[in-house]
């Protein structure tokens, strides 16, 4: 490979390569300049003969771009491939003064040609002698000089980036160029064991299971605590099986064990403070995702696509009943409502930030939220809150037809 040199060594070898041989080959052009400039100042302050050497284009070889440095990366390890290069010239030749009877730049150009075709791979030694310190020489690929076919339409162009008047040209690629990279290769220690005990690859022909449905109860938007959801799908098993639930509210997911149901159904029961003490600091309202995680004994975890799901926040309201006016209502939220989350009061046609919020210092307390309700006139309404787009359900299923719970509701007078 090559240093960050072997850019500017290319076109200095390309340079003193023509510098050399254009005269040898016409006697005629002894005074001929050789020169790098880009063409809208090439020709400033000389009437010579010249031959200029634009690079106008740097592109990726895309053959070399994701290989391993060869010679230096061992199977195993792993190292940044070189930057590797195609050069773009445009090689533009003038004759003496501001005129070309005897087209001079003709046999500038001609002669350049004939030193490039004939010379087509770069020397090693010219390489070391055209700029010290490079080491483009010694890269594992040949540095080669081919014709860049151009259409009018492309030389039109590429003159008219150059914003300046069109001269006969002649275009060609170098590559490849290869510079060494700097990153370190990495190179891990041998495999002494292939998993525990040496045992290789597990391998299991069981697929994870698929869920394609979840069901909440009574045809609900949403769970609560204390509720179960029924997952129907495939390869659906109770066994060694948790239900995960995900929430970007929650530090860790929650796991529950399910259990059997109908045929190709799971039920997942959601504890509630009643059969789990820290329900409260467990689990948070909003929006879920439910998947299953299979874990089998000396298999690895597989795990299901995933569901989304609303867990309802369970509330109670006070006082029941006030006077009409303004209205200060004390709600409490099981689960805990998280930092962050977006809590709104539904009360009849309005909607409500609250006063305050607070989460009591004993985790096992529901939250605690005060709500201000101006201008409230006689009748009966349903409360509701909002966490995260999960509102509360207040509908009490227990009769024999469903019913608005009236420990969700607030009677003004």
């Amino acid at each position: 490979m090559s240093n960050v040199l072997a850019i500017a060594a290319a076109t200095r070898t390309l340079r003193n390569l023509l510098l050399a041989q254009v005269p040898a080959l016409d006697t005629d052009l002894g005074d001929l300049q050789v020169t790098l400039q880009p063409p809208d100042v090439a020709r400033k302050g000389t009437s010579s003969a010249q031959l200029n050497l634009f690079l106008y284009q740097v592109v990726a070889n895309a053959a070399w771009r994701n290989l391993d440095p060869p010679g230096q990366v061992h199977p195993g390890e792993s190292g940044m491939p070189p930057l590797a290069l195609n050069l773009h010239y445009v090689l533009t030749a003038w004759g003496r003064g501001d005129s070309d009877i005897d087209a001079t730049s003709h046999r500038v150009l001609a002669a350049a040609m004939s030193t490039l075709q004939d010379r087509s791979v770069l020397d090693g030694d010219d390489i070391r002698n055209a700029l010290p310190g490079n080491d483009l020489a010694n890269q594992i690929e040949r540095v080669r000089v081919t014709p860049l076919p151009q259409s009018v339409e492309e030389l039109s162009k590429l003159w008219t980036a150059f914003q300046t008047n069109y001269r006969t040209s002649a275009v060609y690629e170098v590559a490849v160029v290869l510079i060494d990279s700097q990153a370190a290769v990495r190179a891990p220690l041998p495999v002494l064991r292939r998993g525990p005990q040496d045992r290789g690859v597990i391998a299991t022909a069981s697929a994870a299971a698929v869920l394609d449905a979840l069901s909440f109860p009574h045809a609900q938007a949403a769970v609560r605590l204390g509720e179960d959801i029924v997952l129907s799908g495939r390869q659906l098993g109770a066994d060694f099986t948790l239900a995960r639930f995900s929430s970007l509210r929650l530090d860790a997911p929650v796991d529950v064990a399910p259990q059997p149901g109908a045929a190709g159904t799971l039920r997942v029961p959601l504890a509630d403070a009643t059969t789990d003490p820290d329900a409260a600091s467990r689990w948070a309202p909003g929006i879920y995702t439910v998947a299953l995680l299979m874990q089998s004994p000396g298999l690895p975890a597989l795990l299901s696509n995933e569901l989304p799901l609303a867990l309802a926040p369970i509330i109670t309201v006070s006082p029941p009943s006030a006077p009409a006016g303004d209205l200060t209502l004390q709600l409490t939220c099981m689960p805990r409502i998280r930092d962050g989350q977006r809590v709104l009061l539904l009360f009849g046609d309005r909607v409500l930030a609250p006063q305050s919020l607070v989460n009591p210092a004993d985790p096992h307390q529901p939250t605690a939220l005060t709500f201000l309700v101006t201008g409230v006139a006689a009748g009966r309404y349903t409360v509701r809150l909002r966490v995260d787009g999960a509102d509360s359900i207040p509908v009490d299923y227990s009769g024999s037809a469903p019913a608005f719970a009236t420990n969700q509701q607030v009677v003004v007078t």
